[in-house]
């Protein structure tokens, strides 16, 4: 039993790190590439989550729903939306100062998260959604959990690939010469809002993706489970940590920073009774100074930028 239960939390650690792992991929693209801070991970994150639970559920009275649409629907969907979201505030909002941009996202991402919370007949409010059926489950009877491992390692690799042939293609060079210096590259005949919104576009919809994983996963969300807390700032730390210029770094910052959260929510736990509930606030203290740690001892990250080696012509 105890080996069964250690396999089981495996498959657990492994299956969530691959979602944040995706969140950070999404990340990369608008930060390590084009420079943009994006502060409002969360909404992406949620409105993922949100449009495919709503569109492959049963029928309820308590929310929106009843579509029990296949779920590639309603992975497509939530992609969709969540890119689609990502270019109207990028219209608005990408013509804005670094600093005034991660003031808007944070502010879009609460009106989105508080939405959610009041508007019951659309998402259940605080009661949330409900038996979000799995993908693959009973294809092998008693292999459930594992086999939406495998999904969404799948779906990671095939991400990470996507992230790679674009860095290496002529449209990563853009938009890394936009970062470094937007008006070079404005000056060489790049539209560089059109790129930056591209970027931004593309890296909502990999959070998209990542919120609909998630939400099969869990099989119950609620506006508390996309707490900026755990939808942006962990995000942002796990990218920091594992290097912001490198899609390898994105993926092993995700395992490492989730290993020192899984770690210290063990620690808190074999807290006395009086204390657990001041631990949580504990837990986030030890990862913002960790953050600082790594600013300062290594702020490029655990594996810093590579020029990246032009794609080979087919």
């Amino acid at each position: 039993m105890e080996l069964a239960g250690l396999l089981s939390y495996g498959i657990f650690f492994v299956t969530l790190v691959g979602i944040y792992g995706l969140l950070a991929l999404g990340l990369r693209v608008q930060w390590g590439y084009a420079g943009m801070l994006n502060i409002g991970v969360a909404a992406f994150f949620t409105v993922g989550a949100y449009t495919s639970a709503i569109l492959t559920t049963a029928p309820s009275s308590g929310h929106l729903g009843g579509f029990a649409l296949p779920f590639p629907i309603g992975f497509a969907a939530a992609m969709f939306l969540s890119g689609l979201m990502a270019l109207g505030i990028g219209l608005i909002t990408l013509r804005l100062r670094s600093d005034y941009l991660a003031i808007a996202t944070i502010g879009i991402a609460e009106i989105i998260r508080l939405t959610l919370k009041n508007e019951t007949w659309l998402t259940g409010g605080v009661r949330g959604l409900a038996n979000i059926p799995r993908p693959l489950q009973g294809w092998l009877p008693g292999y459930d959990a594992l086999l939406y491992m495998a999904l969404v390692l799948a779906l990671v690799a095939l991400v990470y690939w996507a992230n790679e042939r674009a860095w290496r293609s002529p449209w990563g060079r853009v938009l890394r010469a936009i970062r470094e210096n937007e008006a070079a590259a404005r000056a060489m005949g790049k539209n560089s809002l059109s790129f930056r919104l591209q970027a931004f576009v593309l890296g909502a919809v990999v959070m998209g993706l990542a919120g609909a994983l998630y939400a099969h996963f869990v099989r119950f969300i609620s506006p508390e489970a996309f707490n900026p807390l755990f939808a942006t700032f962990l995000v942002w730390v796990m990218l920091i940590a594992g290097g912001s210029g490198n899609n390898r770094g994105a993926l092993l910052g995700a395992f490492v920073i989730w290993i020192v959260w899984s770690a210290t929510e063990i620690m808190v736990t074999r807290l006395p009774e009086e204390l657990v509930t001041r631990a949580g606030a504990l837990r986030v203290l030890l990862i913002g100074i960790l953050l600082q740690v790594i600013l300062l001892l290594r702020p490029q990250g655990i594996l810093p930028e590579k020029p990246p080696r032009p794609a080979r012509r087919e």
